[in-house]
C-alpha cells in the first residue's frame, strides 16, 4: 500500500496536526474542521494512528473528546480550536487545548493516547486564577506542550502584526499536577512590533506554537505572519535563547526553487500548522493545506524533511507521495485530490479570507468533494478553466504510454500532458461534455524515471478531474 498527502480519507478535515510517537504508533491531534463550514474548527476531536513502520496504513481512534466535554463549553457555542498531547510523568496523555471564545487553557487526560479524554481543570496560577485571566496575562492560544521528567513546558500565544499589547510567544513552566503555574509565563521570542535587530524579521510570530526536542536541542516551531509558512527557531534550552533558523514548510511551497521561481506559489494558501516528528530515525514536519475555495476545510499534509549535520533542516517541498517514502509507482489510478500544484496563468496566492474565498471567483480551480461533512464521497478537482493546471509530484515512470482522465463538466477541449509545469506538452487527452464521470484516453509516452506529471487544460466552459490512470 503506498501513502498519498493528504494522508488521511479525502473526506477528513484535520488541521493544526501534532504528531507524536507512542509506543510503536504515530498519533496524530488536531483541530477538526467541516466539510464546507463556516468557521474553523467546527467538529469535535478526532485522533488517528498509524504503525510507525507503515505510514500508509493510518486508522481512525474516532472522537476522543467533544466540545462539550468542557464544562464552560456545555452548549457547544465555542469551537475547539488546536490541541497538543503530552505524556505526563504519571504515564497517562494529557490534551490541552483552548476554545475560540476562551483566553485560558484547559486540560483533559486520558490513560490511553486515544481513548476518551475527561475533563481534568485549567492551567491556572498559585493563587488559583486561570492563566490568561489575572491581570498583566497576555491571552492564551494554540498550545504546545513537552514534558521532560517531572517538568513540562506550555507554549501559547497568538500576535498578529502590528499589535502592540502582544509580545510574542509564551512559555509556562507547570507543576508535575499539569495545571498549576511554577514559573512564567515569559515572552519567547519577539511579536512583529519587537522584532527589530532580532532576526526574525519578515517571518515573525504569528500563532501556532508547537515544540520538539531531538538530541540536546530544542525546536519551537510557529506559524508567521505571513500565513502560509512554518517556521522554527532552535535553543539549547526550553525556555529561551531561541535563535531563528529557517523556513520548514510553506503550504503554496513559496521558497523552494527546485523545480520553479522561488516566488512562484504552487497551490492556494492560507494559514498553516503542524509540528515535527522522527519517526525510525527520519524527519517529518507535519502541516494542512487548504480546500473548498476558503480557509475553513483544511487537509492534514506531512513531508519528509532533512536535517542537516548542524541540525538545522532543509525546507521540505510540497508533494503527492509525503510519507511514502520515495516516488510512486509509475503505473495504477491515481486520485485527483493528491494534487499538490493548483494554479492558472495568472498567479494568485492565497484563498481570499472569509469575506472573498476563491470559490466565489470562477477563475481558480478547487479541490473538493460532493455531498455534506462526513460523507466519504472522494475528492477531486473543480473549475479547471482555459490554462488551469493540476500537478502531481512523483511517480517513478517506468513504459507508461497512455493516460486515461475521468472527468466531468460542461467543457470541450483537453488537456495537455507534462512532466514539469512549464515543460514541453508530451501529448494531449480530450475531455468531453458531460454531467456524468467519464473516461478518456490517449496515447502519451512518458519518460522513464523519477518526474512530476502535470495536466494543463484547454478549451471551453470548465471541467472536473477525479482521478488519472497510467497504463
Amino acid at each position: 500500500m503506498q501513502a498519498f498527502n493528504p494522508y488521511l480519507p479525502s473526506w477528513e478535515y484535520v488541521p493544526d496536526g501534532e504528531p507524536h510517537v507512542f509506543d510503536g504508533r504515530v498519533y496524530v491531534y488536531g483541530s477538526h474542521d467541516r466539510f464546507r463550514g463556516h468557521a474553523y474548527c467546527l467538529n469535535d476531536y478526532v485522533c488517528w494512528s498509524a504503525p510507525v513502520d507503515d505510514l500508509a496504513d493510518w486508522r481512525c481512534e474516532g472522537v476522543i473528546f467533544k466540545k462539550t466535554d468542557d464544562p464552560d463549553n456545555r452548549d457547544g457555542d465555542g469551537c475547539l480550536y488546536a490541541p497538543d498531547v503530552t505524556r505526563g510523568p504519571d504515564g497517562r496523555y494529557y490534551l490541552y487545548y483552548v476554545i475560540d471564545k476562551f483566553c485560558y487553557v484547559s486540560v483533559a487526560v486520558c490513560d490511553t493516547p486515544a481513548g476518551k479524554y475527561e475533563f481534568l481543570g485549567y492551567v491556572r496560577h498559585a493563587d488559583g486564577t486561570r492563566l490568561g485571566e489575572r491581570e498583566g496575562d497576555e491571552p492564551q492560544f494554540d498550545p504546545g506542550v513537552l514534558t521532560e521528567g517531572e517538568t513540562t513546558w506550555l507554549y501559547t500565544g497568538f500576535c498578529a502584526p502590528g499589535d502592540l499589547s502582544r509580545h510574542g510567544p509564551m512559555v509556562t513552566r507547570l507543576d508535575e499536577d499539569m495545571l498549576t503555574v511554577l514559573e512564567g509565563p515569559k515572552t519567547l521570542l519577539p511579536s512583529h512590533p519587537y522584532a527589530k535587530g532580532s532576526g526574525y524579521e519578515g517571518h515573525e510570530f504569528f500563532e501556532a506554537s508547537s515544540i520538539r526536542k531531538f538530541g540536546d536541542i530544542y525546536y519551537f516551531v510557529y506559524s508567521s505572519i505571513v500565513g502560509h509558512e512554518l517556521c522554527y527557531a532552535m535553543s539549547d534550552r526550553p525556555d529561551g535563547g531561541f535563535e531563528y533558523k529557517g523556513v520548514l514548510v510553506s503550504n503554496c511551497d513559496l521558497h523552494i526553487d527546485t523545480y520553479k521561481p522561488a516566488d512562484k506559489p504552487m497551490l492556494y494558501c492560507a494559514n498553516n500548522h503542524g509540528g515535527l516528528v522522527e519517526i525510525n530515525g527520519k524527519y517529518y514536519i507535519f502541516y494542512h493545506r487548504h480546500t473548498n475555495g476558503t480557509n475553513f476545510s483544511r487537509q492534514a499534509m506531512a513531508e519528509p524533511i532533512h536535517m542537516n549535520p548542524d541540525g538545522t533542516f532543509t525546507q521540505a517541498e510540497m508533494t503527492s507521495c509525503g510519507l511514502n517514502g520515495g516516488p510512486l509507482e509509475g503505473k495504477g489510478t491515481y486520485p485527483a485530490h493528491i494534487a499538490c500544484n493548483l494554479f492558472t496563468g495568472e498567479d494568485h496566492m492565497y484563498t481570499g479570507g472569509p469575506a472573498s474565498p476563491l470559490w466565489l471567483d470562477g477563475r481558480f480551480p478547487i479541490l473538493t468533494q460532493d455531498g455534506r461533512d462526513d460523507d466519504h464521497e472522494p475528492g477531486y478537482i473543480v473549475n479547471m478553466m482555459e490554462g488551469a493546471t493540476c500537478g502531481f509530484k512523483y511517480f517513478d515512470f517506468r513504459g507508461v504510454r497512455r493516460i486515461t482522465l475521468r472527468t466531468r463538466g460542461y467543457a470541450t477541449g483537453y488537456f495537455s500532458v507534462k512532466t514539469a509545469w512549464d515543460g514541453e506538452e508530451l501529448g494531449r487527452i480530450p475531455v468531453p461534455h458531460s454531467a456524468n464521470w467519464r473516461d478518456t484516453s490517449a496515447e502519451v509516452a512518458l519518460p522513464d524515471g523519477v518526474h512530476a506529471l502535470y495536466f494543463t487544460y484547454h478549451g471551453r466552459g470548465g471541467t472536473s478531474l477525479l482521478s488519472f490512470t497510467l497504463q
